[in-house]
């Protein structure tokens, strides 16, 4: 497809202020709701989605934990092993007679790249407000009092879809700093044979990671594919209950006049879409491709983590 010229992503503080208020949802459930999207997956269509399991195929669509420093994961997870006969404190010592434990420690500031993760709705602060109008300084040391993951305790489940605008465009993966727009998600409907509809949750393939495991790393946070902000549009209009992509759906650099994040603002913020970053998405296509569908079970169980503005998770489509 033809591209937008950069002079037509750019978007002023007026027109995305514009599109802020077209997309708001705050207050559709009522002034105290947490849940925004997830209102569209009802239990009718949680049951529905289980039908898509046909073929007995599941796939991982998380990314294994990268204790690396690179440039595209620069904080890196740490994982410490824990051996037997090493006491660590509140520990007491034991026997011969008596097991010994393997162990190890896990720790992640899972929202940066190279991380799989969801974001809670009180992830995202923008002027002072998270969804629905809720006041920033209900996020305190303790944890988030509003909007937090919490609202995800029985999982997140449903029809899943996935749109591949590599496929649609011909080429491996969308080059770091272009859009995808609205144009590309119907064109990708198109191509694949399906429609996004509501309650839905809608994984965007960009081809992020077969870029990195083909070229190697570059700074990622700073250089990305992800959406243009008037794609938003689609995902609002479509009713999609969660989004996805194998970035974080945000294009880098912005092309938006002082946002730096303007998908997640959109989404989170204005939408109450809970936004699932760096996916792993290449498996799945394979996957996709083979079966002739693009639609699956998709299942993810955020940690319970009180107050939490989000979780790592290693999400599933089963076909």
């Amino acid at each position: 497809m033809d591209q937008q010229s950069t002079s037509d992503a750019h978007l002023n503080a007026d027109e995305f202020d514009t599109l802020f208020e077209e997309m708001k949802r705050w207050g559709r459930w009522g002034a105290q709701d947490q849940r925004g999207a997830l209102h569209y997956l009802t239990p009718a269509r949680l049951a529905a989605s289980a039908r898509l399991v046909r073929d007995g195929v599941s796939v991982s669509l998380g990314l294994p934990l990268n204790t690396q420093a690179e440039i595209d994961n620069p904080t890196p997870a740490v994982h410490r092993m824990i051996l037997p006969g090493v006491i660590t404190s509140g520990e007491t010592g034991s026997d011969s007679e008596s097991p010994q434990f393997v162990k190890d420690y896990i720790g992640v500031d899972y929202h940066n790249d190279g991380h799989t993760h969801i974001d809670a709705l009180c992830h995202v602060d923008y002027r002072g407000l998270l969804y629905n109008a809720q006041r920033v300084d209900t996020v305190t040391t303790d944890g988030a009092t509003v909007d937090a993951i919490n609202v995800l305790k029985d999982g997140l489940i449903g029809r899943g879809v996935l749109l591949d605008i590599p496929r649609l465009r011909g080429v491996p993966w969308i080059e770091p700093g272009e859009h995808i727009y609205r144009d590309d998600l119907e064109a990708a409907e198109r191509a694949q044979g399906l429609v996004v509809g509501e309650g839905d949750i809608l994984l965007i393939r960009t081809g992020h990671v077969r870029r990195l495991s083909e070229l190697g790393p570059w700074d990622t946070a700073r250089l990305k594919a992800g959406l243009h902000p008037t794609a938003m549009s689609f995902v609002a209009a479509r009713r999609v209950a969660a989004l996805g992509s194998d970035g974080n759906s945000d294009t880098a650099p912005s092309t938006t006049d002082s946002v730096g994040f303007p998908i997640h603002i959109l989404a989170i913020n204005a939408l109450g879409v809970h936004l699932l970053d760096y996916l792993q998405l290449e498996d799945l296509r394979v996957a996709c491709e083979r079966a002739g569908r693009w639609e699956f079970l998709f299942v993810a169980a955020p940690l319970r983590i009180p107050g939490g503005t989000g979780s790592p998770i290693n999400p599933l489509a089963i076909l």
